[in-house]
């Protein structure tokens, strides 16, 4: 039971951003191989995301109030990107 919970833990904690570094790290595993056995526990779908590109700081304080990641700079548009995911 307490390996399944730690599958579970782990499946979970790699959905978040899939990061399987960090959760390498989180698991205290050294090899990756034994980590990335846990992506395979679920089928992710693709990620759907709401993009938002604010012109004023206080728009900006707003998106990060709201859970909005800084994603890049855009140069063209000469505004910061910030995502969310749906």
């Amino acid at each position: 039971m307490q390996k399944m919970i730690g599958h579970f833990r782990a499946t979970m904690e790699y959905a978040k951003d899939r990061d399987i570094l960090r959760v390498q790290r989180l698991l205290g595993h050294k090899r990756l191989e034994n980590t990335e056995i846990y992506t395979h526990l679920t089928e992710f779908k693709p990620e759907e995301y709401t993009i938002r590109r604010p012109r004023t700081s206080k728009e900006e304080d707003e998106l990060l109030e709201a859970g909005f990641q800084y994603v890049r700079y855009d140069d063209k548009d000469q505004c910061p990107i910030y995502r969310k995911r749906k």
